[in-house]
């Protein structure tokens, strides 16, 4: 995951990283293809190229499934690209450049939305009837713009989750808290026993964007939660410095945090579940999504359920059934029958399957057998979108991406600095409100 950089390297990362997607692009440059027949697997041919967030783990699982999909496509190629937390730059500026990758996941909605506009991207309506078969509606909904179909998401999270060491509770006698004056008395409980409650991924500034609005859609409530997404009310608004301050109740105690403030700046989003998911734990908690285990899939020695174990985020005030979730989406830069083929694949629940199988995983297609799921703590988080009381999609992923989703800068940067010094609710307010009105301009 990305950490902070001297200016100069960041920009010669994105340099490099833009002649990699650019070096990898299909064989194929008919932007224009709207083949509407398929043909048969094995005549199926050329080169794909799939800029991606998922790195680590999350990359290796991905490449099972498009092993999978070599299998059914034995003349097609895929090169796939990690680029982590720099998708939106890695390609807004393959955009710019005039050579995108063929397909890429991309996290934030808001930056599907951009792309569309600018007229970057290619319907996937060959693929309505795929979708329709294996995805609820309110998932085809996401993916619509203007009538026809732009996205979907392959990957999903329920991110309204928190992750615990079960012999740190244990050694603390404390339980899996139900509503937040419970969550943050065991908090300190489970710092008076010796371990600090939380481990904070600092580094990765969007996992400060999702503690913030599990917090928000629960205080504030869902209308004013879509109010704030769409930036109808300013972020200067009473009901985010309130928001603020209760988050501050989980960062503000810097002595209850791996390391304190300045090691949790420092600490990746992997490095930070790494210290939950370890025996002796050194922090007993993660607040993040279901994607958590995989994460040290193949790392750890803990087991679901005996050493590791997961509860809803703690309800404030009547929220129970209240779930924030995300997902990451498949959107297409070039339209070719290669590129067809393996989005018509990543729609189909063979795809998800494999995936589901090696765990960290969500997957919002309904005809993935929740038998699928390695373990009931992963098929209980997996789940639970659909039985959400109240859903609502990741604000920050429906923002522009320069406030919302954007290393360095925006809502990551000013949340990051509020980590650093949780005490200023006036001034990260004032900097989050100017940042989101120059983004949604």
């Amino acid at each position: 995951m990305t950490r902070h950089q001297p200016i100069l390297q960041t920009f010669a990362a994105i340099a490099l990283a833009s002649a990699a997607v650019a070096g990898c692009g299909s064989s194929n440059n008919n932007s224009s293809s709207t083949t509407t027949t398929q043909k048969p697997a094995a005549d199926v041919s050329g080169r794909v190229s799939v800029v991606g967030v998922w790195t680590a783990e999350e990359q290796k699982s991905f490449q099972a499934v498009l092993d999978g999909f070599k299998k059914k496509y034995p003349k097609i190629t895929v090169k796939y690209n990690p680029a982590g937390d720099n998708v939106p730059t890695v390609l807004g500026t393959a955009v710019q450049g005039g050579n995108p990758p063929d397909l890429a996941t991309i996290a934030q909605p808001g930056l599907i939305a951009e792309f569309q506009k600018k007229g970057a991207l290619k319907p996937l309506d060959f693929a309505k009837a795929d979708l329709q078969t294996n995805y609820p509606a309110d998932f085809i909904k996401l993916g619509t713009i203007a009538g026809k179909q732009y996205s979907f998401v392959f990957k999903g999270a329920n991110k309204s989750t928190v992750w615990n060491n079960v012999q740190a509770f244990t050694n603390a006698g404390v339980s899996a808290p139900k509503t937040w004056d419970e969550f943050t008395q065991a908090a300190k409980t489970l710092k008076a026993s010796g371990t600090p409650a939380f481990a904070v991924g600092g580094a990765d500034g969007w996992t400060l964007t999702d503690l913030f609005e599990n917090i928000y859609l629960r205080q504030a409530g869902p209308d004013k939660y879509d109010q704030l997404s769409q930036h109808t009310i300013k972020w200067t608004d009473a009901s985010v410095k309130d928001a603020l301050k209760t988050m501050a109740q989980v960062i503000g105690d810097q002595s209850n945090i791996v390391g304190g403030k300045s090691e949790a700046l420092q600490t990746d989003f992997p490095t930070a579940v790494s210290q939950v998911f370890v025996d002796p734990a050194k922090a007993a908690m993660i607040i993040e999504g279901d994607f958590v285990p995989g994460v040290v899939a193949g790392k750890t020695k803990l087991k679901a359920g005996t050493g590791y174990n997961v509860f809803p985020f703690p309800a404030i005030g009547s929220t129970e059934g209240f779930v924030v979730g995300g997902g990451d989406s498949l959107v297409m830069f070039k339209d070719t029958p290669a590129g067809q083929a393996l989005v018509k694949y990543l729609a189909s629940p063979e795809a998800a399957g494999i995936w589901v199988r090696r765990g960290g995983f969500s997957s919002p297609n309904k005809n993935v057998p929740e038998s699928a799921y390695p373990d009931a703590t992963t098929r209980t988080t997996a789940t639970a979108i659909a039985a959400a009381k109240t859903f609502r999609f990741d604000m920050s992923d429906l923002a522009p991406a320069a406030f919302g989703g954007t290393p360095g800068q925006g809502e990551w940067k000013i949340l990051q600095d509020f980590l650093a010094n949780p005490s200023d609710v006036n001034g990260t307010a004032t900097k989050l409100e100017a940042s989101a009105a120059k983004a949604y301009k």
